[in-house]
């Protein structure tokens, strides 16, 4: 590296390096890949009140599916809310030429739950944290 290049720490890089490092990262899969046709989707689950109480947050990209997060209040868990967003998730990405999706997920946060939903496990992460597990799994939609 030469003296006219320095590396520094960002505190905050959604506020600038995020978009250029990502936009940068973009163009040379669309030059590799071709156009993935990414689309970000995201379902919530809202209380009486309007209040945020659950949610999904996924992609769509090269017709993959990525469930990136998926969170249901602690106090609505197994009442079929998790299961309703993860379909209504995978029917969009589905109707967008979705085939297959993925998603990882950790020991203590109940991959049983997507296994119920026919996903299956292709990778493991064995004391990913210490004393857990990180499963990585994928379905065909």
């Amino acid at each position: 590296m030469t003296e006219e290049y320095k590396i520094c720490y960002e505190e905050k890089p959604e506020d600038s390096a995020w978009g250029i490092v990502g936009h940068g990262v973009s163009r040379y899969n669309k030059e590799m890949a071709g156009d993935n046709h990414f689309k970000r989707l995201c379902y919530v689950l809202k209380g009486s009140e309007g209040e945020v109480v659950g949610g999904v947050i996924a992609e769509v990209y090269w017709e993959w599916l990525y469930i990136d997060l998926l969170w249901v209040n602690e106090d609505l868990r197994n009442q079929g809310f998790g299961r309703s967003l993860m379909s209504r998730t995978e029917e969009e990405a589905r109707q967008m030429g979705a085939k297959n999706a993925y998603l990882d997920t950790f020991s203590f946060q109940t991959p049983g739950f997507y296994e119920n939903l026919g996903y299956k496990t292709f990778g493991e992460l064995l004391e990913f944290p210490p004393g857990q597990q990180r499963f990585f799994m994928k379905k065909e939609l």
